[in-house]
């Protein structure tokens, strides 16, 4: 991306830069009505998620308005019956905000809670769940933006599978960005976003889920808007039709960023480069004397914490501001109990990005001058 086109890179977890193309998809408007919108984008978007989720057969893929929040509030309000049980694993701000929303929404949940530099640990889950019958679904996030911890996700849906109950996974920062097959895994809900891993932009959210298991929630959602199973029902009776209006300039976004993830090479070749980004970016961190939060085996290829410089003259913002002037946007720390930025390296953002950050980075550390 070049400074004509933007004034800044963003280097954040969402939403992040997106490619000219991509932009340039949204200049046509389209109407929710006909098929060359409804059959022709809706619906192979729909079949091409589910293709990237799983090689199985009996899932389907939602599409919800809003915020990827909506959509994780449209899975838990809709699937969790009133004599359900909920257990969320929290490690982080968003692990914690899907056991809120089960609380606005008076499901009863229980919590087991970490701290947000602590990876969840297995025989915690597989006690919790061999103790109390009770819990039917089981919550976690992929990757804890918090951090940009990585979780446990192999190990967890084992354990949960062992026990016979249903996982539902938040994968906003991490679904099309890492390798994963939500069958092979027994994932029943996979929940992410558009503009995330698959480069596209803000507008809607997506869900991808056991066909069998959806078709059992009807009447079930506690709010309209938010209904995943009417969504589903609608789009599967009328051709890809939304039930309210549809966010047609994202959504065909998100069928061009589709097709540039397939001409990228998929979903394993966009994960090394983001994984080659996070290498370059710790390690050109670590160099000018930066210090990552989380050791280096807990990292996701997504988004980096570093602390905060123990400097009496630093302050994030004037840092922040230094760095946007020179192109970059990087995001503040969301750790209760540390002081600490965070930095993210997906959408379209290649090695040559990172290089010229790190730069910017050092010419930024006005504390030391």
């Amino acid at each position: 991306m070049t400074a004509t086109e933007n004034p800044y890179l963003l280097l954040t977890p969402g939403p992040l830069s997106t490619s000219r193309t991509v932009r340039e998809s949204m200049l046509r408007d389209w109407c929710t009505w006909d098929d060359d919108y409804n059959r022709d984008v809706v619906e192979r978007v729909r079949d091409k998620l589910v293709s990237l989720a799983t090689t199985e057969a009996g899932y389907t893929a939602v599409l919800m308005q809003g915020s990827g929040t909506a959509s994780v509030e449209a899975t838990i309000g809709t699937i969790i019956g009133n004599q359900d049980r909920l257990l969320v694993i929290d490690n982080g701000v968003y692990g914690a905000r899907m056991a809120e929303i089960a609380r606005y929404l008076n499901i009863d949940v229980q919590v087991l809670s970490y701290r947000e530099t602590e990876l969840p640990a297995v025989d915690d889950i597989d006690r919790a769940l061999q103790t109390d019958s009770g819990i039917t679904h089981v919550a976690m996030v992929h990757c804890e933006t918090t951090t940009g911890m990585l979780n446990p996700l192999e190990a967890v849906a084992g354990v949960v599978k062992k026990h016979n109950r249903l996982l539902i996974i938040d994968a906003m920062s991490s679904f099309g960005g890492i390798p994963l097959d939500m069958g092979m895994l027994g994932i029943d809900y996979l929940i992410s976003s558009a503009n995330k891993c698959i480069q596209g932009v803000p507008g809607f959210g997506l869900v991808i889920a056991r066909e069998h298991l959806l078709a059992k929630c009807a009447h079930q959602a506690r709010s309209l808007s938010l209904d995943l199973y009417a969504q589903w029902r609608c789009m599967e009776d009328h051709d890809g039709k939304w039930r309210f209006t549809s966010p047609t300039h994202t959504v065909r976004a998100f069928y061009q960023a589709l097709e540039e993830l397939r001409q990228e090479g998929g979903v394993a070749v966009r994960y090394q480069r983001y994984q080659n980004n996070q290498k370059l970016l710790v390690q050109g961190m670590e160099e000018l004397g930066f210090e990552c939060l989380l050791p280096h085996e807990m990292h996701s290829p997504f988004i980096t914490s570093f602390r905060s410089p123990q400097h009496p003259e630093y302050q994030f913002d004037r840092f922040y501001q230094l760095l946007k002037q020179q192109g970059f946007v990087i995001y503040p720390g969301k750790v209760s109990d540390a002081d600490c930025f965070r930095i993210g390296n997906i959408g379209e953002v290649y090695a040559q990005d990172i290089a010229a950050l790190v730069q910017a980075i050092a010419s930024s550390v006005y504390w030391e001058q």
